[in-house]
């Protein structure tokens, strides 16, 4: 099993909020570095206390982990994208639109020859998403 595990430089627990919210996300553990059993001032930034050291999401069957890492304020996702299957064509616009508030789209939501909708966004957090609606059955 492969899990992505995303670093929001200080801003996880907003994107854990957000996600609730947007993908109906649910926090299935959240740490902040003051409640770690082992308090390591090299794994912990300064005046992190209160920061999320590592939390995880589930998303429908999926699981996204994350962290706040060390909390520099410049969170990078470059080079991967996040692909989140929708039901259908609706669903896939609800999920573009909440994911993309605050955020970037990259590629409108389209029919393309794989599917009835996709798009890709970037959400307020600079992570892109892939939206791909399921191909009706045939």
């Amino acid at each position: 099993m492969i899990q992505p595990y995303l670093m929001f430089e200080g801003r996880a627990e907003e994107a854990a909020e957000f996600y609730q919210r947007a993908l109906g996300a649910k926090i299935e553990m959240l740490m902040r570095f003051k409640e770690s059993p082992e308090r390591d001032e090299q794994c912990a930034p300064p005046g992190a206390d209160d920061k999320v050291m590592h939390m995880s999401l589930r998303i429908g069957d999926s699981v996204i982990m994350g962290s706040d890492g060390m909390c520099s304020g410049k969170p990078a996702f470059q080079g991967i994208s996040l692909s989140i299957e929708a039901r259908d064509v609706a669903d896939a616009q609800r999920l573009f639109a909440a994911l993309g508030d605050g955020g970037e789209v990259q590629m409108p939501m389209m029919k393309t020859f794989f599917s009835p909708a996709f798009g890709m966004v970037a959400d307020r957090f600079g992570v892109s998403w892939m939206v791909v609606a399921t191909p009706p059955a045939v």
